[in-house]
């Protein structure tokens, strides 16, 4: 167990982190969980209750903080003033828990980021000493900035939100994992475990995914796929390619043939 996960000074043995929204109920929700490995579960603060609300079933009571590290996240945010109230809530909930996936959404239609308002909301939780893994654009200059400043690991979509597309830019996702010095974890748009093996193959330290499991035919044989996905890209990865060429090369060599 020597190729662990290092995220806030832990280390995990699965390189999957999921979310908890989009199942059809909280068994689904549970099974699905377990059946994907993982070790790291984001839970969608303004979304998803937590305690905050009495009289509703809590999420926490099958994705226990025993078991798993909870990773609040501030989904359905579009500015960094509600992204920093969401992670304060948060860490009143959950007893002083500081690390969080951040995350500011520019409009509704493509869930993409709001860089600038990113900015602002990791400056400020950074220094409130928040831990802040941090849902970004694809943009290797972008990366490092956030990086710079102080988040412990950066987040780039592979694709819209939701959108299964897959791993649209493999370039600068391979650019920004290059030149980085946290974990680099693709979030956003894998479809399939096929998508999540490319992801570990150019270096991703990581892929989190919601949408992809708990929309499948079945979310649970899919958890299952997505965590042999991952295990598949990274064994890949540092076992190292064979390079590409443009012509044949005979499987067999001709050299010290007996005719």
């Amino acid at each position: 167990m020597t190729d662990m996960l290092k995220i806030a000074d832990k280390d995990y043995s699965s390189r999957l982190l999921v979310g908890t929204g989009k199942y059809k109920n909280l068994d689904e929700t549970k099974h699905a969980i377990e059946a994907s490995g993982a070790e790291i579960v984001t839970v969608a603060i303004r979304r998803t209750n937590i305690g905050q609300h009495q009289d509703e079933a809590n999420l926490l009571d099958v994705i226990s903080p025993d078991r798993y590290t909870i990773l609040p996240n501030t989904a359905g945010c579009y500015d960094a003033d509600s992204a920093i109230r969401t992670c304060q809530l948060a860490r009143e909930l959950l007893d002083g828990h500081d690390l969080v996936k951040l995350e500011v959404l520019g409009d509704e239609k493509t869930l993409y980021p709001d860089v600038p308002q990113t900015l602002e909301a990791a400056k400020s939780l950074i220094k409130d000493g928040f831990k802040v893994m941090v849902y970004t654009t694809d943009d290797p200059i972008m990366a490092m900035r956030f990086e710079e400043m102080g988040c412990i690991a950066v987040m780039p979509l592979a694709a819209p939100i939701g959108s299964g597309l897959g791993i649209r830019n493999p370039h600068t996702i391979r650019t920004i994992v290059e030149n980085a010095n946290v974990p680099i974890i693709v979030d956003a748009g894998v479809g399939t475990a096929s998508d999540a093996a490319i992801a570990m193959e150019l270096g991703c330290d990581g892929v989190l995914m919601n949408t992809a499991i708990a929309e499948a035919d079945d979310p649970i044989l899919m958890a299952t796929a997505m965590k042999k996905g991952i295990e598949a890209g990274r064994d890949a990865y540092l076992a190292g390619r064979m390079p590409r060429r443009a012509y044949a090369s005979a499987s067999s060599p001709l050299d010290g043939k007996f005719f």
